[in-house]
């Protein structure tokens, strides 16, 4: 255990399970936005893709954003690996819940296996200087 013992991990299961119910929404959302757009026009070619762009994007990077933001404001530093890997995670897990037919269920095990990794990377901190 790092020297704020069992705490850290806790914070970081519940700072990944806020920043995946956060990115989620928000990544569903602007697709779904996207799907209006591309739907309300069908006769014009790449309709809504600018759209579907933007929703990936935001989806992706509002991620680690999230994650380094609640683990400061639970007063946790060293979270680099978190950061990093819950990122590069959240792309591939983000992206099969939003973007592929899962189940409300299927969604919630995958969001819950998130916030389990979260809470690994976060048992982990990096030294201080």
């Amino acid at each position: 255990m790092t020297k704020s013992g069992p705490s850290r991990w806790l914070k970081g299961a519940l700072v990944s399970a806020v920043a995946a119910i956060v990115c989620y929404w928000l990544w569903a959302s602007l697709t779904e936005w996207a799907d209006d757009v591309a739907n309300s026009q069908r006769d014009a070619m790449m309709t809504g893709s600018i759209e579907s762009l933007l929703a990936g994007i935001t989806g992706v990077v509002s991620m680690p954003a999230l994650l380094w933001a609640g683990m400061r404001i639970l007063q946790e530093r060293g979270n680099h690996l978190l950061v990093i890997l819950g990122a590069i995670a959240w792309i591939f897990v983000g992206g099969h819940v939003v973007e592929d037919p899962v189940s409300t269920a299927g969604t919630a095990v995958f969001l819950t296996l998130f916030a389990v990794l979260g809470s690994l990377l976060s048992s982990v901190e990096v030294p201080g200087r």
